[in-house]
């Protein structure tokens, strides 16, 4: 999983050209769940900074934090936000925040510890909101098509839920860690739907962001890629609904 989340920095050019944005409907929950002004937040892996943007735009000021440089590089292209490089884990709470969030990056910390960093970051009653989804085609018949192609070389693209909680619960992760924790009260999950069609080279494009394959050699890579590419229809529909977790911390 290290390995895995420190894939994406030679890719980052590729990762804010290629990966989906987020619908601006997530900004809107998480801030109705505030029910205060928020005015300043912390996000955790922000990557080229999709999700900054939303938020910055709201007149919020973040700090963006990212243990990969070249992720944020990309990321200073596109909006202005204090960044600091670090993971989680390097975080010091020497600033506590109206609001910690993380998007599609999660997964990615420290289980050990994760949430008292986390609610250490942020003040009394301050929010904490994680995103994440699956992003997949919406025709199974092309999602089996991926599956085959790939098979010789890889089982799955996707990440595991980390606590191991079946897709078919109602509760999913984190909030099911969420939960459980004593720091944490009012645990709320929302889903947010999103829709996409790209033609076949942009989601082979996006396919070269995902660690998945990051992590491959080069040639088993492309040699993946190539065999993607040839069972692809022109267009491709997606599906990338947005599992949002809100908690306050108490």
């Amino acid at each position: 999983m290290t390995e895995r989340a420190l894939s994406f920095g030679p890719v980052a050019a590729a990762y804010e050209r290629f990966r989906l944005g987020y619908p601006a409907e997530l900004v809107e929950k998480v801030l109705d769940y505030a029910g205060t002004p928020v005015g300043e937040a912390l996000e955790i892996g922000a990557g080229t900074g999709k999700m900054t943007r939303l938020f910055a735009a709201r007149g919020i000021a973040v700090t963006a934090t990212d243990p990969d440089p070249a992720m944020l590089a990309e990321l200073r292209e596109h909006v202005s936000a204090e960044t600091r490089v670090g993971a989680l884990e390097d975080l010091w709470p020497d600033r506590q925040y109206g609001l910690v969030y993380s998007a599609s990056a999660l997964h990615w910390t420290d289980p050990a510890g994760r949430w008292p960093r986390i609610a250490a970051l942020l003040a009394p009653g301050g929010v904490f909101a994680s995103f994440g989804g699956p992003v997949e085609p919406a025709d199974p018949a092309v999602r089996k098509a991926i599956d085959e192609a790939q098979a010789p070389f890889l089982e799955s693209a996707q990440v595991p839920s980390p606590d191991g909680t079946p897709p078919e619960d109602e509760l999913q992760w984190p909030g099911t860690e969420l939960e459980q924790s004593e720091l944490f009260a009012d645990v709320r999950q929302v889903v947010v739907q999103q829709r996409a069609t790209l033609s076949a080279d942009d989601l082979v494009g996006l396919l070269s962001t995902v660690s998945a394959y990051l992590i491959l050699p080069i040639s088993v890579r492309e040699q993946v890629f190539q065999r993607i590419r040839r069972v692809l229809p022109d267009t491709v529909e997606l599906v990338s609904d947005h599992t949002a977790h809100l908690a306050r911390r108490c």
